[in-house]
């Protein structure tokens, strides 16, 4: 257990967490044992969620709410969960049933991910919820750049290109904002100094100025 503390850079005060957190339900029945690390899986699940949504609106403050969710999806899924784990080569750590581990339950993702959110929950009780969130992020702020996400943050971009002139400047205006409050249509225009380069409408004033910036760089050749 040494080892894997060494490779997730953090030492445990009280290592029943740990123990509960690698062992597996199958272990526990072959051991008539009453603890295993479902619960933990449990807790580590919704702070790993908490953790993850809090990082997201934080890193990407124009980015609507369903890309928000679809990069989410993409950074916590299992697969991405059981890589994270095989990183730290959490399997070899697991505590198996004998027909568990016969059946290679050591590399399977399911295992892996369930593990990892285990010892999400075995950091968060033992070192509290700074200490779990730097064992997330330390992988999904280096994942974030490489993940296949599928979304594209339209208005950073094309700040990026504006930049490039000193003597050009980029705002958004909201142009018009129809509909009753719980579902309003929003529709924004790009402006370069006083030039309109792009226009779009969605339910929220970001959406909106994302569909502008996107329409910008479409017209520009860009995308």
């Amino acid at each position: 257990m040494k080892k894997l503390e060494e490779k997730i850079e953090y030492s445990f005060k009280d290592k029943s967490l740990l123990e509960e957190a690698l062992t597996h339900s199958s272990y526990a029945n072959d051991c008539q044992l009453r603890i295993n690390n479902e619960r933990m899986e449990f807790l580590g699940d919704a702070i790993l969620s908490l953790v993850s949504a809090q990082y997201l609106y934080e890193k990407f403050p124009d980015l609507p709410e369903g890309d928000l969710s679809k990069i989410r999806s993409s950074l916590v899924c299992t697969r991405s969960l059981s890589d994270f784990a095989r990183e730290i080569d959490l399997g070899s750590y697991l505590k198996l049933g004998r027909g568990e581990m016969k059946t290679g339950g050591s590399n399977r993702d399911s295992n892996l991910e369930n593990a990892f959110e285990a010892l999400i929950a075995a950091i968060y009780l033992d070192g509290g919820m700074e200490q779990a969130r730097k064992h997330i992020l330390r992988f999904l702020d280096r994942d974030i750049d490489t993940s296949n996400i599928g979304v594209k943050d339209y208005k950073t971009t094309l700040q990026e290109v504006i930049q490039k002139n000193k003597d050009e400047t980029l705002n958004y205006v909201i142009v018009r904002e129809d509909g009753p409050a719980h579902d309003k249509i929003f529709e924004a225009e790009v402006h370069v100094n006083s030039n309109v380069v792009g226009s779009g409408v969605g339910r929220s004033k970001k959406q909106a100025e994302q569909e502008a910036a996107k329409e910008a760089l479409s017209l520009m050749g860009i995308i």
